[in-house]
């Protein structure tokens, strides 16, 4: 079986038409279209047929999606073992950040790897959660670090692991503080408020939360980067949250004050590769020491 034939199926199957694979491979449609029809002839099977505008796997164009996730899958991470072990003494490990992690809780994570003795080269890039994954199954990186994990039973398939999970609070810069006394939560009635974006998955459990307790702020800003919004709250513009783990790192980066912690709301933090067997030795050391830092919950500052 020709891999460049599977590999032009793999990648109409997974965006849908010939057009948006050509502009993803930057082959033509031609090309990719001939290569399609190679492979369906060689295995005697029609493996895409119309659908509206687009195209849709057959029965046995499914069969063929999975098995060829498996061979990419397995392809990447012989690339990686042999690449490791015989043409450098230098790992690279490439990161992907959704732009609404934190820029310390991602600084957090990725330490281990660099204290682990590896000589490493480290590649960072941020981005949005879909685009990520997107690089993540073309190989383009190793790791992906998100609030959110792979659906179940979506186009892409990876593995998704916990890292570790943390309640939320809630910090304003002093003058702010000093202008709206009283307990919490109840201070934060009517008062500016800055919010992480529509990406971010604890949005929309914080409207809820507000709602909840009636507490009606005045939205005053919305940001899909974490270190946008958090420079905003440090120029004294709107209350914000923050993972409670983070909760010193916060006060003494930014110079906010805790103001109360929400117990009901508690974000989760991912790691999502490809690899089923293989690990790089530092996103193994990267996930191996995640649960530290999480444990140091209750020592960074619960607000009641």
């Amino acid at each position: 079986m020709n891999y460049k034939h599977l590999h032009y199926f793999h990648a109409v199957a997974t965006h849908g038409t010939v057009a948006q694979a050509a502009e993803r491979l930057h082959v033509t449609a031609q090309a990719i279209s001939m290569q399609l029809q190679l492979l369906e002839e060689q295995l005697g099977e029609p493996l895409l047929r119309k659908k509206g505008r687009g195209l849709e796997l057959t029965k046995a164009g499914k069969t063929v999606y999975r098995y060829a996730e498996q061979i990419f899958s397995l392809g990447n991470e012989l690339e990686q073992a042999v690449r490791r072990g015989m043409f450098s003494e230098t790992e690279t490990l490439r990161v992907g950040i959704s732009d609404m992690i934190p820029k310390v809780m991602a600084f957090r994570l990725l330490q281990p790897a660099r204290e682990a003795g590896l000589a490493m080269r480290l590649i960072c890039r941020e981005g949005r959660f879909d685009d990520l994954m997107l690089d993540l199954t073309a190989h383009k990186i190793d790791l992906v670090i998100s609030d959110k994990g792979l659906p179940t039973g979506g186009a892409i398939r990876g593995y998704t692991q916990l890292l570790g999970s943390s309640t939320l609070t809630v910090f304003g810069h002093p003058e702010l503080c000093r202008a709206w006394p009283g307990g919490f939560p109840g201070r934060l009635k009517n008062v500016p408020f800055l919010l992480p974006g529509p990406d971010a998955t604890i949005q929309s459990q914080l409207h809820s939360w507000l709602e909840e307790h009636n507490l009606k702020p005045i939205i005053v800003g919305e940001f899909d980067d974490d270190a946008l919004l958090k420079s905003f709250a440090r120029a004294g513009t709107g209350f914000i949250v923050a993972p409670t783990v983070l909760g010193e790192a916060v006060r003494s980066e930014y110079g906010l004050e805790a103001v109360g912690t929400i117990d009901a709301i508690v974000e989760h933090f991912y790691a999502i590769s490809v690899e089923r067997k293989e690990r790089h030795p530092a996103v193994r050391r990267i996930l191996e020491q995640a649960g530290a830092l999480f444990q140091k919950e209750g020592e960074e500052g619960r607000v009641e």
